[in-house]
């Protein structure tokens, strides 16, 4: 029987290799692609997800465990949609109007993936309506913002006027370096994240 153990394993020290050879064989003995998802490519993300928040792992080490999870991701995403496994939640992300800073996001939207949500990534500098056309457009249950300058937090607010205007009910996240929780309670988001791996904690006590 392949290890799902071990795949965690992988995903942790990031040797890709190895986490895309266990997917294959798990697959191949017919492991649901579920139990592959939740106990080998999740339950490693998760481990990383929770050093990174006690600083025993830094950015690198996250980047590394998620390239990874992803190049597992791709032989197990068709096994999952043949088994009707349904993402976690969708989550549409993207840095605001005007900021064209993305490794934030990225990491976020990696570790997102890693927990099971489906993630639409719609780049940087996209301004509030194309945040509305894409928020109908995927049907997202949560959207997320980031900014990494002061002078593009404002586009953050407009976005948000925006998403309520248009009717969009999803739950809007917002983070980044200059934002606090009480920019983000001011500008009427549902919440803030001060890092990648809170952000994945939010997202999911959010659609739960």
């Amino acid at each position: 029987m392949a290890d799902l153990k071990a795949l965690a394993e992988a995903v942790i020290k990031g040797d890709q290799n190895t986490a895309v050879e266990i997917t294959k064989t798990a697959i191949g003995e017919g492991t649901p692609a579920k139990s592959i998802l939740d106990e080998g490519l999740i339950a490693g993300m998760d481990v990383i997800g929770a050093r990174f928040k006690k600083n025993e792992v830094y950015i690198p080490e996250v980047l590394i465990a998620a390239r990874a999870m992803k190049m597992a991701m791709e032989i197990l995403e068709p096994e999952l949609a043949k088994a009707g496994v349904e993402p976690v939640g969708r989550f549409l992300i993207g840095t605001v109007q005007g900021d064209l800073h993305d490794i934030g996001k990225n990491l976020v939207a990696m570790m997102l993936k890693g927990a099971g949500f489906e993630v639409i990534d719609l780049g940087v500098d996209i301004g509030p309506d194309k945040f509305v056309e894409q928020a109908k457009a995927a049907d997202a249950q949560l959207i997320g913002m980031s900014a990494l300058l002061t002078t593009t937090m404002p586009a953050m607010e407009k976005t948000i006027t925006a998403l309520k205007k248009a009717g969009i009910d999803a739950k809007i996240l917002v983070g980044g370096a200059p934002v606090t929780q009480d920019y983000a309670d001011r500008v009427g988001a549902h919440g803030y994240a001060a890092d990648a791996a809170s952000a994945v904690d939010l997202a999911k006590a959010l659609v739960a």
